[in-house]
């Protein structure tokens, strides 16, 4: 179902044709939207000059992706994050998954969802829906999903993701939104002041993976809950799990918030118990949107999300899905110049 002109051809992913959605808010903030991997390729904010802020990585044309991108914008899971050595036990069963991080999964394994060629099912002016069907096994996950992503501008300048998914065996589900976020085209975000509503995150190992406790962040690199430059977190770059302090609900809380030198804004709001704050480190040099040079903390990821590795943690948000249930998540990136 279309309410807007027909999707702009953006390329060839395996033999078949790749969409680009364009959607528009009232007020002239613009997202450019890709049937491959859910992408957001682009998301444009208005500016007090009357001017549009280009605040996502991207590239300007679809080869890139597959060969090169680091998810730039895409949706990722079924599990978003990681698993510990791609296993996990579920209703007296141990399931391996398929490898893609050294001997861990990351964001659903090699062919997760950020890999693969969706359906636009419904778009309008302001709103896009983009459906997957995911075969039980794939990836090695267990049952048949359905998964729908819908973007969508609410009022002038927030962009709402809405993820509804459903199963038909017992499985384990995790997305997660994966756009890097640089507010006013520098070079490095680490001048950014940056806030995270969170009193404790989850320390990694070696491997990145949880080591299972839940640690509180004052008097360490990991507090944010007052805004902040950014700097740098010491011996190991940000990529962390931040346990937000709101309650899960249905409706959505204050996560995080994000100011830049031009004074742009952009306030992140979900459902989900945590936000994944990556600091771009490892960002690869590449050409991107506009001819621009990106490399190493040219953005930063907010990921809203369970805890990576919650099927090998106990005590860890439940991220168990099973039939008859639906997994639901809201985010909002809501943007205001200060």
């Amino acid at each position: 179902m279309r309410e807007a002109a027909d999707p702009d051809d953006f390329g060839t992913f395996e033999g078949e044709p790749v969409f680009q959605a364009t959607i528009r808010s009232p007020a002239g903030a613009i997202a450019n939207v890709l049937s491959w991997g859910a992408v957001i390729r682009d998301l444009q904010i208005p500016l007090k000059d009357g001017g549009r802020q280009s605040v996502v990585l991207g590239f300007d044309t679809f080869d890139p992706y597959p060969a090169l991108s680091p998810f730039f914008g895409a949706l990722v899971g079924r599990y978003a994050n990681r698993i510990a050595n791609g296993r996990f036990m579920l209703d007296g069963k141990i399931t391996q998954l398929d490898l893609n991080e050294g001997g861990q999964t990351l964001h659903g394994g090699s062919r997760g969802v950020s890999q693969r060629l969706w359906t636009i099912a419904k778009w309008t002016q302001s709103q896009v829906t983009l459906a997957l069907h995911l075969a039980d096994g794939d990836q090695g996950f267990p049952g048949n999903m359905n998964v729908r992503c819908t973007y969508g501008f609410v009022g002038d300048t927030t962009l709402g993701v809405e993820i509804h998914a459903v199963t038909d065996a017992a499985t384990i589900v995790n997305f997660a939104q994966h756009s890097y976020f640089n507010l006013d085209g520098s070079s490095d975000i680490r001048d950014h002041r940056l806030r995270i509503l969170a009193d404790a995150y989850t320390p990694v190992d070696d491997n990145l993976i949880p080591t299972g406790e839940i640690t509180p962040v004052g008097a360490t690199p990991y507090d944010f809950r007052l805004p902040r430059r950014i700097g740098t977190s010491g011996s190991m770059p940000y990529d962390h799990n931040f346990v937000l302090n709101e309650p899960i609900s249905d409706g959505i809380h204050f996560a995080a918030s994000l100011v830049a030198s031009n004074g742009l804004a952009m306030h992140v709001h979900t459902n989900e118990p945590g936000l994944q704050f990556y600091d771009g480190a490892m960002i690869p040099s590449l050409v991107g949107l506009g001819g621009r040079r990106y490399g190493p903390h040219s953005g930063l990821c907010l990921e809203a999300q369970h805890f990576p590795d919650s099927p090998n943690q106990p005590h860890f948000p439940n991220t168990v899905l099973r039939p008859g249930e639906i997994y639901r998540q809201r985010t909002e990136f809501r943007f205001h110049n200060v």
